[in-house]
């Protein structure tokens, strides 16, 4: 999604909400493209239900590319589709979340430890622009622009890796975990931010154990900062 289309699907609450029926892209990739940022945004809850009326008047659509975005999010794991119940953002189990991330935290290792060991400099080059891109989304607040970066960040990073298998079963975990760390995208944008600078130094610099380290530290880092956000809503409930 380039910077014209994200402008245009950023929520603004103070105008009428975006009619996605004017754009000239194909319903279909902007509606499913629409819902998965706001759920990776944490705009939407676990378990949250996602009407497809409502979501049809409120995006300027008909019910079908609405019906079809959520069949696509269902089959990347965000979307849960039950019968007479309709969608819901998924859930995930506290036994299933902390199963995934043990599991991508020894990945990202290792991908970051083969990416310190083959540093291709036309990818080093383009995985530092999306670093100064994701500092500027920082910086100005732009939630949804912010999540496409991190996404892109960890795809770069896998193809200065050049493992295609492990880019393939890191791709899959990345999407799953996504929705358990949504609620912290943005309170915990600077730090996992300058988390990305610190792993993208030792990669620069071939030092292949730090940026293991570093990378499997990230994604702990980011799940304790999921935990403590539960904690205080669980207090305040």
């Amino acid at each position: 999604m380039n910077d014209a289309t994200a402008s245009a699907l950023k929520p603004n609450p103070d105008a009428p909400a975006t009619s996605l029926g004017a754009q000239h892209s194909p319903l279909f990739a902007l509606v499913t493209d629409t819902l998965r940022q706001r759920i990776l945004g944490g705009q939407y809850e676990q378990g949250e239900r996602l009407v497809e009326n409502t979501l049809s008047l409120e995006l300027g659509v008909s019910r079908i590319p609405v019906r079809e975005a959520l069949r696509a999010l269902a089959a990347e794991g965000l979307v849960r589709i039950e019968p007479r119940r309709g969608a819901s953002v998924a859930r995930l189990s506290p036994n299933i979340a902390r199963e995934m991330v043990e599991v991508r935290a020894t990945l990202e290792g290792l991908n970051a430890k083969l990416a310190a060991q083959r540093r291709d400099p036309a990818l080093i080059a383009e995985i530092e622009q999306v670093l100064r891109e994701g500092n500027e989304a920082v910086n100005t607040g732009q939630t949804e622009r912010f999540v496409e970066l991190n996404s892109r960040f960890h795809e770069v990073l896998g193809n200065i890796a050049a493992n295609s298998v492990l880019q393939d079963m890191m791709r899959s975990l990345r999407e799953r975990t996504a929705l358990l760390f949504a609620p912290a995208n943005m309170s915990r944008a600077r730090t996992n931010w300058d988390e990305h600078a610190q792993i993208l130094q030792a990669v620069i610099a071939g030092d292949a154990d730090l940026a293991a380290l570093l990378a499997t530290r990230h994604v702990f880092s980011a799940a304790k900062a999921v935990e403590s956000i539960q904690a205080e809503g669980g207090e305040q409930s």
